[in-house]
């Protein structure tokens, strides 16, 4: 069996999805070999993961782009003749024309461009909506993230439940390993001294990262000083009133900008309680590797969180300041608590283990290769 991964992703500025490729392309090519396994477009080994760039070096990613760019001119034939070596062809959005001469497969990540479009950029939506009609629509079989964005798939598009198999992604096993000791040192270089509150994610209007901001100040005076808010990530699209929030000097309050990827274990772990209140997830990495570290998360209750969060956290009514406050409060009052959600959170994570993602994933191209439909979940 031979399959071609679209592996774009990995060529541009992206958090979650870039995550996802990376490490399952890494983990199916140590389960099946790299020459089973191929990856689009040029893409053989991987440089160090990074959400602000290419997994390559300028030079190295121009080319690579340069022949995505061409096989995306319209009514082009040449993504015909690459695909008929293979026996599935795995696609994402990046890729525009339809593949017709092999069993096309894709991961569908989240479809919050169609459910709340207003929290998209026009250029988002657009691009999604191409790729239901074009891809999801027509695909052999799909991968979904969830349970949450199956039954998404589903209802929204009325894709038959047979074609679609849900397939946990996994998280870095270094999430795993660090301990609040192993993470003092990075904690030191960045300036964290006293215990904290993470908010990790890009700024954009989808993080609903105001909210949190709300519920932090009326927190404040409460605590007086004991806890810090420290969030972490890059700027998005729409975010200026929101950074300039978090540029205001409120008290106790910390904003990083972008962390690099190598941190992020130590970050997560020294957390004394992560808080992602979004409005919607089609997975939710920061949640999975929140508890997978031990931290125990306030997570909001719509979409895959509460699958994601399963045990390990408080669930709480997204755009409800006084709910994120209040489970806020009920978890840094008491240390006891805390550490009955982190324990539970570290054995739901078991779950979301890469080896098991790969694992299942080549089951799932064998299926499609052999013409079987996808199975019921």
């Amino acid at each position: 069996m031979r399959v071609l991964i679209d592996a774009s992703p990995l060529l541009l500025r992206s958090a979650g999805v870039k995550n996802y490729f990376y490490h399952w392309l890494v983990h199916l090519r140590r389960l099946e070999g790299a020459g089973s396994i191929e990856a689009f477009p040029l893409i053989g080994e991987l440089g160090p993961l990074t959400h602000q760039r290419s997994v390559f070096t300028p030079l190295a990613t121009l080319p690579r782009l340069a022949l995505l760019h061409f096989l995306n001119i319209r009514f082009n034939p040449a993504i015909d003749f690459l695909a008929a070596r293979y026996d599935v062809v795995h696609v994402t959005n990046q890729l525009r024309n339809p593949i017709r001469r092999a069993r096309v497969t894709a991961t569908v990540h989240d479809l919050t461009a169609a459910l709340l479009p207003e929290l998209h950029t026009a250029g988002n939506v657009q691009a999604d909506a191409r790729f239901s009609a074009n891809v999801l629509r027509r695909a052999d079989g799909l991968i979904a993230v969830s349970e949450s964005t199956r039954r998404d798939l589903v209802r929204l598009l009325g894709i038959p439940a047979g074609r679609v198999e849900v397939i946990y992604p996994g998280v870095d096993e270094r999430f795993s390993r660090i301990t609040r000791e192993t993470a003092a040192e990075t904690l030191e270089r960045l300036g964290l001294r006293k215990p904290y509150v993470l908010f990790l994610g890009t700024v954009e209007p989808r993080k609903n990262l105001d909210r949190l901001l709300d519920a932090w100040s009326e927190l404040t005076p409460s605590f007086g000083g004991d806890f810090e808010l420290v969030v972490a990530g890059p700027a998005g699209w729409a975010s200026e009133v929101t950074l300039a929030r978090l540029g205001a000097g409120q008290p106790n309050l910390r904003y990083l900008g972008y962390v690099a990827e190598s941190d992020l274990p130590a970050l997560t772990a020294g957390a004394s309680v992560f808080a992602y209140p979004s409005l919607y997830e089609g997975f939710g990495f920061p949640i999975a590797q929140a508890i997978t570290a031990g931290v125990p998360v306030v997570a909001s209750n719509v979409s895959s969180m509460p699958e994601v969060a399963g045990p390990g956290g408080i669930l709480v009514d997204p755009r409800s300041v006084g709910e994120i406050r209040g489970a806020l409060s009920q978890l840094l009052t008491s240390p006891s608590l805390r550490q009955r959600l982190a324990a539970a959170g570290r054995e739901h994570s078991k779950r979301f283990r890469w080896e098991e993602c790969a694992k299942r994933s080549l089951e799932f191209f064998g299926r499609i290769a052999s013409g079987k439909p996808g199975t019921e979940n």
